[in-house]
């Protein structure tokens, strides 16, 4: 990661876009959405396994072949809404405020991140544990997870250039898996107890000199 030319601010390097979806009409950009949040409200409420197209449909105020010409399955739904809301994080990293936007010292930004993470993790869960289990070390192969290593390595660099910014990303990164975030929530960790000993472990690993509030 370290480079001869000197480091730059991680504000000042490109992050790899996550694959931008198709063009498409006004009027079918929003029926996507307003899909993709019933879907969203009836995945939080009955989980993933107990919600139907039809269920879908209804809630979102569409026609069952709307959904299905579109997503395919509940399956092709369900990968489709998580790429939805990682795209979103995607552009809070990007272009929005501070301390998750560019603007922040770079070791705020790391434990800002982990805190987003954690809270879409802790919302979609089931998604996120069906799509990092579908097969062996599966969660190493999709690409959001390099496009986060990639940002973390990146502020670690910035923050403490003597460390190996790419190993220590994946250190980061670790405790965000699914399914230990699983095994702890049903173990009686709240959510504020996660984010609290996300941003704990970010600040040993990358302090001192830096605020990690």
């Amino acid at each position: 990661m370290n480079e001869s030319s000197g480091p730059q601010s991680a504000s000042q390097r490109d992050l790899p876009l996550l694959g931008e979806p198709r063009p498409e009409r006004a009027d079918a950009r929003r029926n996507r959405l307003k899909v993709l949040e019933a879907a969203d409200r009836l995945f939080a409420e009955h989980g993933v396994k107990n919600v139907s197209l039809d269920a879908i449909a209804a809630e979102a105020g569409v026609g069952k072949g709307t959904v299905f010409r579109r997503f395919g399955d509940r399956a092709g739904l369900a990968v489709a809404l998580l790429d939805e809301r990682e795209r979103e994080l995607q552009g809070r990293i990007l272009s929005g405020p501070p301390p998750l936007g560019p603007g922040a010292p770079p070791v705020e930004r790391v434990v800002a991140f982990v805190d987003a993470y954690l809270e879409l993790l802790d919302r979609h869960v089931e998604l996120f544990m069906d799509s990092e289990n579908a097969s062996d070390g599966a969660r190493y192969r999709i690409g959001s997870y390099w496009l986060w290593h990639q940002h973390v390595a990146l502020l670690v660099e910035e923050a403490r250039p003597e460390f190996d910014a790419e190993y220590v990303a994946h250190v980061v990164l670790a405790p965000l898996a699914a399914d230990l975030h699983h095994a702890l929530r049903t173990g009686g960790f709240e959510l504020s107890r996660m984010r609290a000993g996300a941003a704990s472990v970010v600040a040993l690993l990358l302090g001192p000199g830096e605020s990690a509030s």
